[in-house]
């Protein structure tokens, strides 16, 4: 329901755009998932026994989720000067907070396995294909290229992250899985504004569509072969990883770029 009991369903397209990208709407939609947590899982959720190995192997993979959360954190506030309207600023502003508190969950994660300097070994550890299309998201809102930039982190990025968060769930320690799951739903709500925000600036625009083609065949090597890296990391198999680059290449060519 909307303020005032209104029935979100049956409000005018404008007013439902507004309504979900506003402050009162993130609030209750965190409330429901984040109420009695600490750092992004229950405080009584047990530390499980982990081998040397898989654990080197998580930490590894931490960080790159924290490179990736970083880039969306930096990319969400940066977006925030360009984009088109009050509504939009607002949605944006309630993004880069969701970003920062996934950095910083998954941040705190890294020091409860033992990591001393996390900001060190996620410099270390990460992808070099993930800090080059960090740069690269940078630039595009640097150059206050508004729809190259929203597609790369709304779309690219959010699309990427949604379906490596969400394979990694179904086999994570207790805590991660708990950190995961909450970031997971957030990230829903990323996506979406992306989709409906591009989906409507696309509409008889060839010029914009061919330039975000452009920007995919870029960025998508980027993403694949971080993809690639961080779910063999996770010990998925070889099969199933191609079944989720599948599945972020249909999110991206949802917007029409087969």
């Amino acid at each position: 329901m909307a303020e005032g009991g209104a029935d979100l369903h049956q409000m005018d397209p404008e007013a439902f755009r507004e309504h979900v990208r506003s402050f009162q709407f993130w609030l209750d939609a965190v409330e429901g998932y984040l109420e009695g947590t600490e750092y992004g899982h229950q405080p009584d959720t047990p530390e499980a026994i982990l081998e040397p190995l898989e654990r080197d192997r998580l930490i590894t993979v931490l960080c790159n989720y924290c490179m990736g959360e970083t880039a969306a954190l930096e990319g969400a506030g940066g977006l925030i000067a360009i984009a088109p309207n009050r509504a939009t600023k607002v949605f944006l502003a309630t993004q880069t907070v969701d970003e920062g508190r996934h950095l910083e969950v998954l941040v705190h994660r890294l020091r409860e396995l033992g990591v001393a300097e996390p900001e060190l070994e996620i410099d270390r550890r990460a992808s070099p294909k993930l800090k080059s299309f960090k740069i690269r998201l940078h630039e595009f809102v640097h150059g206050r290229d508004w729809e190259a930039a929203l597609f790369a982190q709304n779309v690219i990025l959010e699309a990427m992250e949604f379906a490596v968060f969400h394979r990694h769930a179904r086999t994570a320690d207790p805590r991660t899985r708990e950190i995961l799951e909450g970031i997971i739903k957030d990230e829903r709500r990323h996506i979406g504004f992306g989709e409906n925000e591009l989906g409507r600036r696309l509409r008889g625009n060839g010029d914009v569509r061919e330039r975000l083609r452009e920007v995919r065949r870029e960025l998508d090597p980027l993403v694949l072969g971080c993809f690639e890296e961080t779910l063999a990391s996770v010990g998925t198999p070889s099969d199933e990883r191609v079944d989720l680059s599948r599945s972020y290449v249909q999110a991206v060519e949802r917007l029409g770029f087969a």
